[in-house]
């Protein structure tokens, strides 16, 4: 979806205004170039899919700094680039910390069947993240179901709620923002 200055500056005020529509307007006109970008540096469909996502996320809570004397595709590259760099700082350091535990880290690869414990304490916490989802609206429910439990794709999320791939992204990626708020919250107190 190509958009003029003019209009982008109209998406944007509304965007600013926290319109819902607006958003999926941005993520429709940008989704391309930033994931693009995104594909070419991490040369991984899943990990520049997962930062794109990031990219929005960010944007959109971040969208009242956002300056209009700037490109707005500017500003979104530079901050998929700048969560590019985080992530692979981050997988640098895991990588230093596991060469530095040495056979540690081998034995942890060799034996990674989970102990009775580890059994226990992954159905506790999926209990308890099933609890957090059932406090969301209905329909961020059925779309965090969709994706994270029946394991489908975006494409087929689109299919089956009757909605464009964009409003897909958008939704779920609400859904998430909503969830972790629960999450969060809830470790507050």
């Amino acid at each position: 979806m190509k958009i003029s200055e003019e209009e982008l500056l109209i998406i944007l005020e509304k965007a600013k205004a926290g319109k819902q529509i607006a958003f999926s307007m941005l993520l429709d006109a940008f989704w391309n170039d930033v994931y693009g970008f995104l594909l070419v540096r991490t040369e991984n469909e899943n990990d520049a899919e997962d930062i794109t996502i990031q990219t929005f996320s960010k944007a959109f809570d971040k969208i009242d700094s956002y300056n209009s004397n700037f490109n707005f595709k500017t500003w979104l590259i530079t901050i998929a680039k700048n969560l590019h760099i985080d992530l692979f700082r981050k997988r640098k350091r895991n990588i230093l910390e596991n060469i530095n535990y040495g056979n540690d880290a081998v034995k942890k690869v060799l034996d990674d069947t989970p102990s009775i414990e580890d059994i226990l304490i992954t159905e506790q916490n999926l209990a308890t993240l099933l609890q957090d989802i059932k406090k969301l609206k209905p329909n961020y429910q059925k779309i965090i179901n969709l994706r994270y439990f029946n394991e489908l794709s975006y494409a087929e999320i689109s299919k089956e709620l009757n909605e464009p791939i964009s409003n897909v992204k958008v939704k779920l990626l609400r859904a998430k923002k909503l969830l972790s708020g629960i999450i969060k919250t809830k470790d507050k107190s």
